[in-house]
């Protein structure tokens, strides 16, 4: 009896490890992703020639219905194998998100793939000196945020988990990762934590006898210079000359934050009523900070405010190039906007005025 049940048990170990290995033979062969429409995508072109598509397996999808799914497809051939194979290699825990196919791929991969959550990683970037409105509509680009559209800033700061802020300046610019279980909520609220971090920590190590008594204030400020700023070396001065102003009692009478307070009037083209026009942002009206950022600086707009240039320059005018020429008094700088603004009618002509 031992010898026949040994014989039996072998005789169903070597049928179960013909099995396994015809299984694996027939889902190490390549899958056919032909009949699906191929999705382009930037980033992965970039690293691979081959087609790929973008395949979905949504929140709480078993490994049975993914299987059923990609089988429908016409991806792999037996969803009963593909099955049985994860169930023998322990592969049973599908998790949710996009990820790529391609025909490089077998029902192997695939499995290993999603068994190991190697989802698609997206990306999406916000440079330095944007607005809130532009974030809204940079987020709205991708087709997985765009019904922030019909939420208004104070439903979209709430779900992100912020209250009572005024959103321009308090999210941090740079470029942020997500995949498809995250929220454009979520990319606000990491952008926001963010620019808190790190005004918290420049605010602490701030120098001495700034005329801000908030780490808000100089937030307003950062803003400011990084709207002003052409070039990244002349941030520094730049944060200078609005310090000293603000030192002296001047009015900053800079032109992005009267553009801010136009909104949507402002068609590109800044008139001189424009500068006369009463807004709560008119640097040329109002005395001090505007009362809250105009753009969301970058971490070095931050540190410029924060540790500004010493010098003795009041004001300064565009060259044209990006850069500035800076002045001490007022004659100086009206003979260099004639030169710049009124000779060479530079088209990206900004002033201090006085």
């Amino acid at each position: 009896m031992l010898r026949i049940s040994g014989m039996v048990f072998l005789l169903v170990s070597l049928a179960v490890a013909l099995l396994v290995g015809d299984a694996q033979r027939q889902l190490a062969m390549p899958i056919s992703i032909g009949q699906l429409s191929s999705e382009s995508d930037s980033e992965a072109s970039q690293h691979d020639t081959a087609p790929k598509y973008r395949w979905q397996i949504d929140r709480g999808s078993s490994l049975t219905g993914v299987a059923l799914k990609l089988h429908a497809a016409g991806i792999i051939r037996s969803p009963e194998t593909w099955v049985l194979y994860a169930k023998l290699s322990g592969k049973t825990r599908i998790q949710a998100g996009s990820y790529w196919l391609s025909s490089g791929d077998s029902a192997i991969t695939l499995l290993d793939r999603f068994s190991h959550g190697d989802v698609i990683i997206d990306r999406v970037t916000f440079p330095e000196g944007w607005n809130f409105a532009q974030w809204r509509t940079r987020l709205q680009s991708h087709a997985q945020f765009k019904a922030i559209a019909e939420l208004s800033n104070e439903q979209l700061l709430s779900d992100a988990g912020i209250d009572n802020i005024h959103p321009e300046g308090w999210f941090f610019p740079d470029t942020y990762t997500y995949t498809t279980g995250d929220s454009a909520a979520d990319i606000l609220g990491r952008a926001h934590q963010k620019m808190q971090n790190i005004l918290r920590e420049k605010w602490s190590q701030r120098a001495s006898g700034l005329p801000y008594n908030t780490a808000y204030e100089a937030l307003i400020l950062a803003s400011i210079v990084e709207k002003e700023t052409g070039l990244a070396e002349e941030r520094a001065e730049i944060a200078g000359v609005f310090v000293r102003r603000l030192k002296r009692g001047m009015r900053l009478q800079t032109d992005p934050t009267v553009i801010y307070g136009l909104g949507a009037e402002f068609n590109g083209n800044l008139r001189r009523s424009h500068l006369r026009q009463k807004t709560a942002y008119n640097t040329y009206t109002i005395q001090g900070l505007p009362p809250t950022p105009i753009a969301m600086p970058s971490a070095a707009a931050i540190e410029a405010a924060l540790h500004p240039k010493a010098g003795t320059s009041l004001y300064f005018v565009a060259r044209g190039d990006g850069g500035h020429v800076f002045s001490n008094n007022l004659s100086d700088h009206e003979r260099a906007v004639r030169q710049y603004q009124v000779f060479q009618r530079s088209k990206d002509y900004t002033s201090v005025a006085k």
